[in-house]
């Protein structure tokens, strides 16, 4: 869900210097198909956003495989930027306001890495 959120608060703010990529199979893990997007940006960051904890999701999986890609090639990212929840014990908040702030804060912080 939050490529959705990133896509439309990109459009209602009118950003155009920040294209969204989802990464929709893990496993073979796809580096050429990264690899040809990245090279699309070499002057970019390159930032993983999700709405899980950072010890949930994919993060933990693809980190050092997206570390690898960006020095298989010449990019201003040698690492990519992890933006999303903190680490925590449950998935969810419990609370749909705490949840909204904080997707709220995930959508801007990815959108606004500099």
């Amino acid at each position: 869900k939050v490529y959705y959120d990133l896509e439309q608060e990109r459009d209602d703010r009118k950003i155009r210097d920040v294209a969204l990529v989802r990464i929709e199979q893990l496993y073979p893990f796809p580096a050429d198909s990264i690899a040809e997007q990245l090279k699309k940006y070499p002057n970019a960051e390159m930032v993983w956003c999700q709405e899980e904890p950072r010890n949930m999701g994919a993060w933990a999986f693809l980190d050092r495989r997206l570390e690898a890609v960006l020095a298989s090639m010449p990019h201003k990212a040698s690492r990519p930027i992890y933006v999303g929840r903190v680490e925590a014990a449950s998935t969810a908040t419990g609370l749909l306001r705490t949840h909204n702030k904080e997707q709220a804060e995930i959508v801007d912080d990815a959108l606004t890495v500099s």
